[in-house]
Order: structure tokens, then C-alpha cells, then sequence
């Protein structure tokens, strides 16, 4: 008896569990019907939605996070940073003219011939709106495919939080 009570009382708090987390919507600010974390489809990334209180909403934008990691190595030579530069001033800055943050940094992968690249390398973070998505997912695969042709790599990494972000100024 003791038993089944037990089991009656877990399925009845899961139950109440799943039915009272579901997230909030952030253009809403209600219940979303997905489940705890409803996702909204945007081309082929999704952008999770959580839970944010009401006034850390107030003043802010819902944003979108990118990151971009630019490798340096080139099978002659290397990127400089005044090379670097140009080209953020040139592609990067005219497509994303609201600002962009540049951090060096020193990156390692395994390249297509299965050897192990060590380098110096950028990444850049860019927010932007989420109203803006596609049109903003567009420019930034062009900032990498540009890069990779102007300066032979492999790859730019490209690393999109799932989460929606709120960004005020």
C-alpha cells in the first residue's frame, strides 16, 4: 500500500513537473508551448528560448551569439595581424557596421591530412539581432567562405549559441 502510494505521488510530481517548466517565450514573455525549452527554427539552427525574469527583459534586444575562429597557418607563411585587420575592416565591419569584439588567441586542430596544426589565431564574437537572423547567418558564412579563399584554409569554425541572449546598452 505504502508502495503504491509512493509510486502514485512520483508520477504525480513528474506530471506536475512537466506541465508547470515549460519555458518562457521570450517575444511573449508566457508559457511556451514546446516544453522547458521551446526552440524557434531559423533556417538550420535552432534558437533555444529560457527562462529570464521580467525585468532583467526590460531595456534589452534579443540576441544572437556567434563566434568565428580564424586560423593563421597557410601553407606558406602565416596570416598577420595587419592582414587580419585589413580584412575585418574590409568584409567583417561593413556587414556587421554595430560592432564585432576580436580576441587573439592560440588554436590547434587536426587538419584534413590528419596532422596536427598548431597556430596563432583570432576569434571574433558577433551579436546581433534575432530579427535579423537569416540574413545575418548569410553574412557571416560569406565572411568565411571570403576568408578561406583570400587566405587558403581549410575551415573557418563557426560556433552559434543555442540560446537566445538579451543584450541592453
Amino acid at each position: 500500500m505504502l508502495r503504491d502510494r509512493r509510486r502514485v505521488l512520483g508520477l504525480l510530481a513528474l506530471t506536475l513537473t512537466v506541465l508547470t517548466s515549460g519555458g518562457l517565450d521570450a517575444r511573449s514573455g508566457g508559457a511556451a508551448a514546446k516544453g522547458p525549452q521551446a526552440q524557434t527554427q531559423t533556417q538550420d539552427r535552432p534558437v533555444v528560448r529560457r527562462r529570464i525574469p521580467a525585468a532583467a527583459r526590460r531595456g534589452a534586444s534579443r540576441f544572437v551569439r556567434t563566434e568565428l575562429f580564424f586560423g593563421t597557418a597557410k601553407p606558406i607563411g602565416a596570416v598577420t595581424e595587419e592582414e587580419f585587420r585589413a580584412f575585418v575592416d574590409q568584409e567583417v565591419t561593413p556587414r556587421f557596421p554595430d560592432g564585432l569584439t576580436v580576441i587573439k588567441a592560440d588554436g590547434q586542430f587536426r587538419g584534413e591530412d590528419d596532422v596536427l596544426v598548431k597556430e596563432q589565431s583570432f576569434v571574433l564574437i558577433l551579436l546581433y539581432p534575432l530579427d535579423g537572423f537569416a540574413t545575418s547567418s548569410r553574412e557571416i558564412d560569406r565572411i568565411r567562405e571570403l576568408y578561406k579563399l583570400q587566405f587558403e584554409q581549410e575551415s573557418v569554425l563557426r560556433v552559434d549559441d543555442p540560446f537566445l541572449v538579451w543584450v541592453s546598452f
